[in-house]
């Protein structure tokens, strides 16, 4: 084989990055590879953006399928995004027998296991290193080089968006609406910011992660979201006077039968590595059966990080068609087709955790007695109770740190004493990962 042929559909922000690596960095990746990685067709609608590169005659082109469609193209990269044209693009490249390579999480997390069955019907591989972590090897670290390990859990830091605006309350103690507005200045967070900052981007990534490390299907509807629009400064102050920092967090946990899938704000102690993690960096903390805990860190979005993720799974595919090796050599979901289950996720009312609660109280005698006794009737135990902060039309801020819980226990404690006479604003809650410290 003189040469493999790739054709990209989408030349956005992400696309022109796959673009320039391909084309300015040809002679390293043949190096590499052993032969030229061609890039022949690139498809896109917006045929006059500047994108800084030069593409030879007859390269660019607006009919997508035009590409997917091309008998010399064996590899097909889609970056287009969404859950339209962008799935219709994939499946008629899969049936055409063409390996794709995509960044689409959301499509991957919501029709995944429809895509992944296609491409096993057809024979060819479904690559998607950059659908999660952006850079990070996320995929290929537990597909395979994790293979021995049973995984046991995963915990980390998925949306830099979010990352950035926690970073940002945390350091200068502003509220959500103003480090929101700073993220936007940066280019982190989109105009309408609802997909990053409420936590549906990171479940879409857990529902693949989840797939990958526990043998089960992709699962996006059953994954509990919480964003991080209502943290507030007060929140993360008595956070940090308690040795924690406050996260959104996609948690993944191997029970066995089930697991555990969640995204939401959470205190874990500052002496976690990935209290660290600052700014719009990603992060992963994987723990298997034989390694222990190992932690991924780099850039999970962006156009060259993302793009590199891409080329990636580009390289593997090439080396995979020069070597004559099998299709799905290396299964797209790490399972065998055959042994993959339809895991149940545990609903949210039934995990057990550590809890922080903040309650607005009228400073009354006997006010402390009443919430204890409502937390106590519901068998909530009470590690410490803190009354901090200055009164506040004749409320104050009462906090406590809960032992282990159930957490359909809490719900029904917290709207008990919601309606309480001496409560005058909705309790908070923040979930805590580990166990707090015994005073």
């Amino acid at each position: 084989m003189k040469r493999v042929c790739v054709g990209l559909v989408g030349c956005g922000t992400v696309g022109t990055g796959v673009a320039r690596i391909l084309l300015e960095n040809a002679s390293l990746l043949k190096a590499r590879v052993g032969t030229e990685i061609h890039l022949k067709r690139v498809a896109d609608i917006d045929f006059n953006r500047d994108r800084g590169i030069r593409f030879k005659k007859g390269v660019f082109v607006e009919d997508a399928f035009e590409v997917v469609d091309d008998p010399e193209i064996a590899i097909v990269i889609e970056m287009i995004g969404g859950q339209g044209v962008a799935k219709d693009l994939i499946l008629r490249a899969i049936r055409n027998g063409k390996h794709v390579v995509t960044a689409n999480k959301a499509l991957l997390a919501a029709q995944g296991n429809a895509l992944f069955a296609a491409a096993f019907k057809n024979g060819v591989d479904l690559a998607f290193e950059a659908s999660v972590g952006g850079c990070m090897p996320v995929i290929k670290t537990l597909r395979e080089s994790l293979v021995a390990n049973r995984i046991q859990s995963m915990i980390g830091i998925l949306n830099g968006t979010c990352n950035y605006i926690l970073t940002r309350i945390t350091r200068e103690g502003i509220p959500f609406p103003e480090a929101l507005a700073q993220a936007q200045a940066q280019g982190y967070a989109e105009a309408d910011p609802t997909l990053d900052v409420e936590g549906h981007d990171t479940a879409h990534k857990l529902a693949i992660l989840s797939a990958l490390a526990y043998g089960m299907k992709i699962n996006l509807k059953d994954i509990y979201v919480e964003g991080i629009s209502g943290i507030t400064p007060l929140d993360i102050a008595f956070a940090r006077q308690f040795g924690y920092t406050v996260k959104l967090l996609a948690i993944g946990k191997n029970l066995g039968d089930r697991v555990e899938a969640r995204i939401h704000p959470t205190m874990i102690p500052e002496t976690n590595l990935l209290s660290s993690v600052s700014g719009a960096v990603n992060a992963l903390m994987l723990t298997g059966d034989r390694v222990g805990d190992l932690m991924l860190y780099g850039y999970g979005a962006g156009m060259m990080p993302t793009a590199s993720a891409v080329v990636a799974d580009v390289v593997d595919l090439a080396r995979n068609l020069l070597s004559g090796s099998r299709p799905l050599r290396v299964p797209g979901l790490s399972y065998q087709k055959n042994r993959i289950k339809a895991l149940p996720v545990v609903p949210i009312g039934d995990i057990h955790t550590y809890y922080y609660f903040r309650f607005s109280a009228l400073d009354q005698p006997g006010v402390l007695s009443k919430i204890a006794g409502v937390l106590g009737k519901h068998g909530i135990s009470i590690q410490s109770v803190h009354q901090k902060g200055r009164k506040t039309n004749g409320s104050v801020p009462v906090v406590m740190l809960t032992h282990l819980a159930r957490e359909k226990d809490v719900a029904a404690a917290l709207s008990e004493i919601g309606a309480m006479e001496v409560v005058d604003a909705a309790p908070v809650l923040i979930r805590i990962e580990e166990e707090v410290p015994q005073s």
